[in-house]
C-alpha cells in the first residue's frame, strides 16, 4: 500500500511554500541590494566612460581631419603661389631676354647704319679724291702733251 500510497500523493501548497517563495524573494532583493545592484553601477560606469571615450575619440579624429585637410588646403597654396612666382620669374627672365635681344638688334642695327654711312662717307671721299686726282692727270698729260 505504500506504493499506492505515493503514486495518489498531490501536492498542496502548504505555509512552507510560501515560506520558501518569501526568502528567494528576500534573497533576491538582499542580492540585488548588495551585489547586483553596486555590479550593475560598475557596469553602466563603465559604458558611460565607454561612450564618453568613443565620443572624445571621435571629436579627437574629427580635429585630426579637419587640420589635416587645413594643412592640405595650405600646401596646395602654398604650392600654387609657388608656381606663381616660378612663372613670374621665367616670364620676366624671358621678358628681359626678349629685351636685350631687341637692345642689341637695335645697337647692330644703329652700328650698321653708322658703319655704311661711314663707307659712303669714304667712298666719296674716294670718288672725290680720284675725280680731283683724274683731273689733276689730265691737266698734267694735256700740258705735257701741249708744251
Amino acid at each position: 500500500m505504500t506504493i499506492l500510497a505515493f503514486a495518489g500523493v498531490q501536492l498542496v501548497p502548504d505555509a512552507s511554500l510560501l515560506i520558501h517563495i518569501l526568502l528567494i524573494l528576500l534573497m533576491i532583493f538582499i542580492l540585488n541590494r548588495t551585489f547586483f545592484r553596486p555590479i550593475n553601477k560598475v557596469l553602466e560606469a563603465r559604458e558611460n566612460q565607454k561612450r564618453t571615450n568613443l565620443t572624445e575619440a571621435e571629436r579627437i579624429l574629427l580635429t585630426a581631419k579637419e587640420k589635416r585637410e587645413k594643412l592640405e588646403n595650405e600646401l596646395l597654396q602654398a604650392r600654387s603661389e609657388g608656381y606663381k612666382i616660378i612663372e613670374n620669374a621665367r616670364k620676366q627672365a624671358l621678358t628681359e631676354a626678349q629685351e636685350k635681344i631687341q637692345q642689341t638688334r637695335d645697337d647692330v642695327s644703329k652700328r650698321l647704319a653708322e658703319e655704311k654711312a661711314e663707307i659712303n662717307k669714304q667712298i666719296e671721299t674716294a670718288r672725290k679724291e680720284i675725280a680731283n686726282q683724274a683731273k689733276e692727270l689730265a691737266e698734267k698729260l694735256s700740258n705735257a702733251v701741249l708744251n
